[in-house]
């Protein structure tokens, strides 16, 4: 997938009031807050000790584009001015026109989730629903004659959400059944869609607006309805909704049976795998998201409307994801390649070493 937009340097010229005046300033403007971010924090600060930038990370408390826009807004009308700005885009849809805006006059790049008619110079990422269809595959390899599942996120609106979600479903589904409205086998009373063997529960993904207590009530809420059923698996598709997931097993005593996956690295998540409480997440290294961006607006700032430059500094591919399992073997039916699996006793050594950096 090929996530660089053509050129546009219209901007350079207009993009600081401070511009070539010491180290240029980039803000980078999360979805929400979570330490997910706070390992993105990490590379960052890494990224502007080694490209020479003065760096400004914003988290939103909450998953809502009301509180991301005036924090994008006041970035954006600072007296000091930026040379670039990198953001998480919770709506495309709604954010696109606003994001055109402030594109024409400062170098913008998306990370994590895309708005790619923004006019965005790049995308820093992975390509979500090739990990949602990772995600899948390892539903299919712990629960391989079938069974039910619930997929829990923040927000379906969001570019990651509808990819992830979406993945997971294609790579379940069959031509015959590919969201088959129907009753659960085993319990009349309960509906949703068949996407192959696998049931999803309610034929949605149950969103919660983001961290705080409606990730737990949600997955307690579906563990009353299916948590007694056999063969369950409960997907988390963002980095806090594995946790909430195991505190609600944990709560009904169903630690053990039932089937917990999830996506990014949480520690929690992590030491949980390593524990054998949940079997496995597809992670996406936030780490080298926030080093990446500040790789790349620096490199723009200093190509100073070269596009040849300009277009060199842009990230054309989407990063790799990678899936943490317990013993972190490699198999060919869930990735290609046996570099992108980790062991989870290992990788959550690697997360703690990049929280600790952040905080020095």
């Amino acid at each position: 997938m090929v996530v660089a937009l053509g050129v546009t340097l219209g901007f350079l010229p207009a993009c600081s009031r401070k511009q070539d005046s010491g180290k240029p300033r980039i803000a980078i403007v999360t979805n929400c807050a979570d330490p997910f971010w706070d390992i993105c924090a990490a590379g960052a600060k890494q990224g502007a000790k080694d490209f020479g930038a003065e760096v400004i990370f914003r988290q939103p408390d909450t998953l809502a584009t009301e509180v991301q826009k005036p924090i994008i807004d006041a970035l954006v009308k600072s007296p000091e001015g930026l040379q670039g700005l990198a953001v998480s885009v919770i709506n495309p849809k709604a954010q696109t026109e606003d994001l055109k805006r402030i594109g024409k006059d400062i170098p913008l790049v998306t990370m994590d989730n895309d708005a790619p008619d923004s006019g965005r110079l790049c995308y820093v990422g992975v390509d979500n629903r090739e990990a949602g269809r990772a995600l899948g595959r390892l539903v299919k390899k712990s629960l391989p004659k079938g069974g039910t599942i619930a997929m829990f996120i923040g927000d379906t609106t969001s570019a990651n959400g509808e990819a992830r979600s979406g993945g997971v479903l294609a790579e379940l589904a069959t031509p015959e059944k590919n969201g088959v409205p129907g009753k659960h086998p085993d319990n009349p009373q309960i509906t949703g869609k068949f996407y192959g063997d696998y049931f999803l529960l309610d034929g949605e993904v149950k969103e919660d607006g983001g961290p705080g207590t409606k990730p737990l009530t949600n997955a307690q809420a579906a563990l009353d309805r299916i948590g007694g059923l056999p063969n369950v698996c409960m997907i988390g598709l963002y980095a806090y909704n594995p946790p909430a997931i195991l505190e609600a097993a944990r709560g009904k005593s169903l630690v053990g049976k039932i089937t917990i996956l999830g996506f990014d690295e949480n520690p929690i998540t992590l030491k949980a795998i390593d524990e054998g409480a949940i079997a496995g997440t597809v992670v996406q290294n936030p780490y080298q998201y926030g080093y990446k961006t500040v790789e790349v607006l620096v490199a723009v700032h200093k190509a100073k409307g070269d596009k040849a430059q300009i277009d060199k500094a842009l990230v054309k591919e989407s990063l790799p994801y990678f899936v943490v399992t317990k013993d972190g073997v490699a198999d060919p039916k869930v990735a290609d390649k046996p570099n992108e699996f980790r062991k989870a006793s290992e990788y959550v050594v690697t997360v703690e070493q990049q929280l600790k950096a952040g905080r020095e």
